[in-house]
């Protein structure tokens, strides 16, 4: 995220863990929703409270779920890029039957910053955008 950015572009995001940290320190660039959006453009991860726990049952998420997860705070900032349908050729973090936002430029922040989450796409106050740029370029 650069100083150009400016503050009505970003967003947030939170997402139920281990799926914050599997964006955050992963492989995760697909985020599944039932709903889509036109945004595109920088958006702060935000790990929720809340802990999926159908992700035991799943492969791919037993690397995070052995690692400490943060939760309620911003753990990285990401580019969404692209929303679509599901096409069958995402990758393998895609649901079927989901929207598929694409997420690039990914940029873990060097320490999680306590935050509360919010629903849906939510804008994050100046004064969290300031504290992320902080922590990156203190990183």
């Amino acid at each position: 995220m650069t100083n150009s950015v400016a503050l009505p572009e970003v967003r947030a995001l939170t997402l139920w863990q281990p799926w914050a940290s599997a964006m955050a320190y992963g492989t995760k660039r697909i985020e599944n929703r039932r709903w889509a959006t036109d945004y595109r453009g920088w958006v702060l991860i935000h790990a929720g409270l809340t802990l999926d726990r159908q992700a035991y049952d799943l492969p791919l998420a037993r690397p995070f779920l052995k690692r400490p997860q943060p939760r309620g705070a911003i753990v990285a900032v990401s580019r969404l890029v692209d929303c679509h349908e599901n096409d069958g050729y995402c990758t393998l973090w895609s649901t079927p039957g989901q929207w598929h936002w694409e997420f690039t430029d990914l940029r873990t922040l060097a320490r999680p910053l306590p935050w509360p989450g919010a629903r849906g796409l939510w804008t994050p106050t100046p004064q969290l955008i300031a504290s992320v740029r902080e922590v990156i370029a203190h990183a």
